[in-house]
This record gives C-alpha cells, sequence and structure tokens, in this order.
C-alpha cells in the first residue's frame, strides 16, 4: 500500500513537472505573440524626399577632334534636361540624363586617375551643367566628389567667361527650384508572421 501511494506520489510529482514545463512554454509563446506583433511592426516611417522642378540643357560643341566646349546652358523643365552635342561634321546628338549618366560612369569606371583632366564629352557632361544636375540626385551625389576637386579647371570647360557665368546663374535656378517633403510609409498588411495572425484573431 505504501509502494502504491508512493508510485501514486511519484507519478503526480512527474505530471505536475510536466505540466510546468507546458506553462513555461505557453508564457514564452505569449511573450513571443507580444514581441512579433509589437509597435515596431505597425509603426508608420517617415524620410525627407527632394526634387528638382528645374533642370538644364546644356549645349555641348566639338572645337577639334575629341575636343569639346559647352557653349551655352539655360534652364528648363527638369524632366527636359538634356546635353546637346554638336559635332565637327555638323550633325548633332541629344542626351538625356540616363545617356549623359552612363558615359560619365564609363569615364569613372575605366579612366578613373585621368577625370576632368582632359577635353573629352565625358568632362563636359560631369563638370558642366548636366553633372551639375545629375549630382542632384540621390543616386548620383559621388559625382560631386570630383566636381569638387575640379580646382578651376571647370571654367575652361566653356567656351568663355560669359557662358561660365551665365552657366551659374542657371544653377541657381535649379538651387531655388529644390522642394523637400516628408514621405510617411506604413508596412504593407500591418502585423506579419505567424504569431500576429494568432494575436490579430484574438481581438476578434
Amino acid at each position: 500500500m505504501t509502494q502504491l501511494r508512493k508510485g501514486s506520489f511519484i507519478k503526480k510529482a512527474k505530471d505536475i513537472s510536466i505540466g510546468g514545463a507546458l506553462a513555461l512554454a505557453i508564457l514564452s509563446a505569449g511573450g513571443m505573440i507580444s514581441s512579433c506583433s509589437s509597435e515596431e511592426d505597425e509603426s508608420a516611417y517617415s524620410y525627407e524626399e527632394t526634387s528638382y522642378s528645374k533642370g538644364i540643357r546644356s549645349h555641348i560643341k566639338e572645337v577639334k577632334p575629341g575636343e569639346f566646349k559647352i557653349t551655352d546652358e539655360e534652364s528648363v523643365d527638369a524632366k527636359q534636361s538634356v546635353a546637346i552635342v554638336t559635332y565637327l561634321d555638323g550633325h548633332t546628338d541629344s542626351l538625356n540624363t540616363s545617356a549623359a549618366k552612363a558615359l560619365i560612369d564609363e569615364e569613372i569606371r575605366t579612366n578613373h586617375t585621368y577625370v576632368g583632366h582632359h577635353s573629352g564629352l565625358s568632362s563636359m557632361l560631369l563638370y558642366g551643367g548636366m553633372g551639375y544636375f545629375l549630382g542632384r540626385s540621390p543616386g548620383n551625389v559621388y559625382m560631386n566628389n570630383y566636381r569638387a576637386n575640379d580646382n578651376g579647371r571647370s571654367r575652361g570647360f566653356y567656351s568663355s567667361p560669359a557662358t561660365y557665368d551665365r552657366s551659374r546663374s542657371v544653377v541657381r535656378q535649379v538651387d531655388a527650384s529644390r522642394a523637400t517633403r516628408t514621405v510617411t510609409t506604413r508596412p504593407a498588411g500591418g502585423r506579419k508572421g505567424f504569431f500576429g495572425r494568432l494575436s490579430g484573431r484574438s481581438g476578434g
């Protein structure tokens, strides 16, 4: 009888131990539910977005084989920014911002130490108004590192001092068109994951 009671008692103790483990597991799961459905998952995130309504149309002319000068720059709608290049043989090309960026990036990639030390088309694009406008974009700010270290060379890329001064005026117009707005976004679907779904159900 005593052994039976002892065995019965031991069995109950084991049951209590298992039950306690289950309780701990449930409590831990409850903690996970709280963690997975924290305020961070549902909070709104804000950031500043900068845009320019004004852009630059740059006129570039080949004056010698492979050598160019910027002959004029004017303020235009940002979406109409373009570099119009006139070659010695008389034909012209219109380079939009994507094409101009591609030529600049190619120059940086293949001719890193010589960037800005020649009068090629890529130098006109990078150190002229087009490069300035492209450098305003968050994805192109690396261009400003080259522009900042030109040590006055960019003046020589213009056909005359008057053209350079006019370009500075155009740059100021671009700067004046700068607009900043705060964008607020929230994760799509609110709470996410298995425990988030469980938490959502408990409220319904």
